[in-house]
Parts: C-alpha cells; structure tokens; sequence
C-alpha cells in the first residue's frame, strides 16, 4: 500500500495508533538503499578546466525536467523557448538564477580573483563550478526521510524523489553534507527539488540533459567507474599537453583536442560522504570555489540509520499527547 503526504495527515488526525501502523507500511532505509556502488551505477563527470560558462546545461536540464523560469525565457513561452518572442513582438522576461532553488536544479557559478586575467588560476583569475546534487552512494536524505520519499535506484544509483510520499519535513535538507535539497517555498503544495539525474529519459534510450548538451564536454555522462578512470587519466597528464576530451558521454567517438588544464587537486567526490556518483575536477581549489572541506570520508547514514528508527515513536508519541491535550481543553466546549 502506497503513502502519500495526505495518508500522513489522515494518521496524524487520527491519533498515534493510525501512525504508527501508518510507518509500519513504510520500508527501512536499509531496505530502500545500498550502501555498496552498483555495478552499473551512472553518473556526471564535471571538469571545470573545460567549461565556459555558456550555461546552456542549466536551459536543457530546464527544459528536460518541465522546471519553470530561471535562465528560461518566461513570456509566451513556448519549445523551444529562447526561440521565441512575446507577444507583441518583445524579448520577453529573462532571468538569471545565482543560487539552487525549486525552480533551479543544477547551476553554474564563476568565482573571481583580483584582475581576473586568466582562467583556471586562484590569483587574478577566475574558474567556472557546476553544482547540483551529488547521488551520493550512501546518501544521507535517504536514510532519513521518514515517509520513505527519497530512494536510491538499485540499478543507475541514482537518488530519486517520490512527491506523493514526501510529509514537509525536510529533513532531507537538514542530513545533505552538499546541502542540495531545495523546497518549494512559494508552492501550495510544496515539493523537495533536487537533480534526479534525468532518470525518465533513459527508457528513451536518453541520460543526462545537462551532459548532452554541454558543447564544450565540461559535463559528460557515463558508468561511475568509467568516469573515475576517466579522471584519472587526466590527472595523470602533463599540463599543455594535448588531449582527445570526450563530448557527451565518457568514451564518446566525438571528441574535441585541446591542451590539458593544471588540476588544482584531486577528484572531489571519490571519498567525501563516502564517495558520490557525480565527481568533478577543477584548476582551482575546491574550497575556494565554495566547496566544503570539512566532509567527512565516510557513508553518513551510518550515522542516521539509528536516529531515524526512532522517529515513529516519537511522532506517535507527540501527536498521542496532542490529542490527549486537545480532547481535554476542548471538554467545555462540547459540554456548553
């Protein structure tokens, strides 16, 4: 039987008992992830070395995923929109998001030095970043969503979002090491938005927007331990010297050559959190790009599986003395 975020509220009107029978229908996070990478998990390989900022992977994950405004042409739009006019002939309402949002699942940032002459360098340059969620392999939103709303693909890996399960509770927000899960603030029946790595496209033989349409091959889609030996052999090769890059997916025929970048460090996601399916590379720190370097190098739910069990109880427990409480204040004013 399925939960929804209305059978929760019917529970929670119906006091503690109807709760904890409704979580009793809820599977374990153990049950719905592993801790393990599949074999044939998927994933993005971001190089910010390559990217130039076109933004053109924030339109088309826009467009692929039916997210409204940002970056998008708003005014009589129609498909594709930044074909299109207005109505009367105009340019319409443009709009350029600066952060991760509801409405924005995937963004690209620059960050600036000094005079900004040269790209890819900490002093007196700037560099392009990617972000967007991660898939961890162990993801921590998963282990602590309550309703059973986050769930990891057994297959792909990929950590998807189930809106009809989903309570309000964002916990999902607060357990994110990335802090990716946005809310739908302005919505009246709000949802957690995040990347879902364009998983409806791949019955139609599809992956990624963002990496498909990149034209520079700053983002690229693949199996997760083809993108990791992907990386390392960029890292392995001398700067200046001259490479085939993949466009689209790893191992493309289609390739564009171009010297190779000095990378900063190392891979960023190979271990934070216990590693991610999403990595990236960059000719700049990732601490200065905004990344946290505090991120411990192990699963999280590891830490959370034993808190999370508990949540039931303590919903039932609440809402038992609630309607205690209530029944007893409101005595009165069923007598009068």
């Amino acid at each position: 039987m399925r939960t929804s975020r209305r059978g929760f509220f019917k529970a929670v009107a119906g006091g503690g008992g109807a709760l904890i029978s409704y979580h009793m229908r809820i599977p374990s996070a153990q049950a719905r992830m592993s801790t393990a990478l599949p074999p044939q998990a998927v994933g993005l390989l971001y190089d910010a070395t390559l990217c130039v900022g076109c933004k053109s992977c924030m339109v088309n994950c826009k467009q692929a995923n039916s997210v409204p405004g940002g970056a998008l042409y708003t005014k009589g739009m129609k498909t594709p929109p930044y074909e299109n006019k207005g109505p009367k002939g105009d340019e319409g309402i443009w709009d350029a998001p600066t952060e991760l949002s509801g409405k924005t699942l995937n963004i690209i940032k620059v960050y600036k030095n000094g005079t900004c002459e040269q790209k890819d360098r900490a002093v007196n340059g700037y560099a392009f970043f990617k972000q967007q969620c991660l898939h961890c392999i162990s993801p921590a939103c998963v282990s602590v969503c309550p309703a059973g709303a986050f769930r990891k693909n057994p297959e792909t890996g990929a950590v998807y979002y189930l809106a009809d399960r989903c309570i309000g509770c964002r916990y999902c927000q607060l357990a994110c090491p990335f802090g990716i899960p946005r809310y739908e603030w302005d919505s009246a029946w709000p949802q957690v938005r995040k990347c879902q790595l364009c998983g409806h496209r791949y019955q139609g033989g599809k992956y990624a927007a963002c990496a498909e349409f990149c034209p520079t091959g700053a983002t690229i889609f693949g199996k997760v331990f083809d993108l990791r030996a992907e990386a390392a052999r960029r890292l392995a090769l001398k700067p200046g010297e001259y490479y085939d890059f993949p466009l689209k997916t790893v191992g493309s025929s289609e390739t564009t050559r171009r010297p190779v970048a000095r990378y900063a460090e190392g891979v960023y996601g190979l271990v934070e959190a216990g590693g991610t399916q999403n990595i990236m590379l960059s000719g700049v720190s990732f601490e200065l790009l905004g990344f946290k370097k505090n991120i411990v190098k192990f699963d999280l739910p590891s830490l959370t599986w034993g808190y999370i069990a508990k949540i039931p109880s303590v919903f039932a427990g609440v809402f038992v003395a609630g309607t205690i409480i209530y029944k007893v204040t409101h005595r009165k004013d069923k007598e009068g």
